[in-house]
């Protein structure tokens, strides 16, 4: 074989790599749009928490049902996934999977009022919550900008609880976000966006306290058990 040749073959084999990447990252393209799209419905589906107490429920139920669609979305990702590449393709799914956290925490803690965990949030969409060389995992990065997108959801909750007359959920919700923000200034964070959206929490926070403030100066504030 003659130099220019084996020049060729090389090259032909780039293009036959290059395509094959294409094809992979198209199929994990559309699969993202759909599971996307599910997410926006959910978002949808809780709104309805600023506005309608009774209502609450049965969102959460529905976006229960939802979550199990976008399971099934996550497990079709993982199978077009090549084992190796997650870093490689993980632009495309990354701002849709913190939603997913931020969607699945704001339903767990509407039902329950509690912190879903990094393995609950990685066990409600199917994947694993071990942070793998290989294989499909739920990045705790993710699931952080998914905390703190949830407590800026919960200090608007609290401005719209008291407008409703709710002045007992303004307490809860204090409480909550107090401890998770308690929580963050624990990490070193070194991720710019990470760190970014972290510094918007402070902004939450204070909203947060100022509701509490406001019902406490206005003799609102009920009184709870120590």
């Amino acid at each position: 074989m003659c130099e220019n040749q084996a020049v060729n073959a090389i090259f032909t084999n780039f293009q036959k790599n290059l395509d094959a990447e294409q094809d992979t990252r198209e199929v994990i393209r559309n699969i993202c749009k759909d599971i996307g799209q599910i997410s926006r419905e959910v978002t949808t589906i809780l709104q309805v928490i600023h506005h309608n107490e009774a209502a609450i429920g049965p969102a959460c139920q529905r976006a229960r049902e939802s979550f199990e669609k976008a399971r099934e979305g996550y497990a079709k990702l993982k199978e077009a996934l090549p084992e190796t590449d997650y870093y490689k393709y993980q632009e495309h799914w990354r701002n849709i999977t913190q939603r997913y956290c931020f969607l699945i925490a704001l339903t767990i803690w509407l039902e329950k009022g509690i912190l879903a965990t990094h393995e609950t949030v990685a066990e409600v969409l199917g994947v694993s919550a071990v942070e793998e060389k290989t294989g499909f995992h739920l990045d705790i990065e993710d699931y952080l900008n998914g905390l703190l997108q949830l407590c800026s959801e919960l200090s608007r909750l609290a401005v719209n609880s008291v407008t409703r007359g709710d002045y007992e959920k303004p307490l809860q919700i204090s409480k909550f976000v107090m401890e998770l923000n308690a929580g963050f200034r624990l990490l070193n964070l070194k991720n710019d966006h990470l760190r970014k959206r972290f510094d918007v929490l402070k902004y939450d926070v204070k909203k947060i306290e100022e509701v509490v403030y406001d019902l406490s100066i206005r003799g609102l504030r009920p009184k709870t058990e120590e």
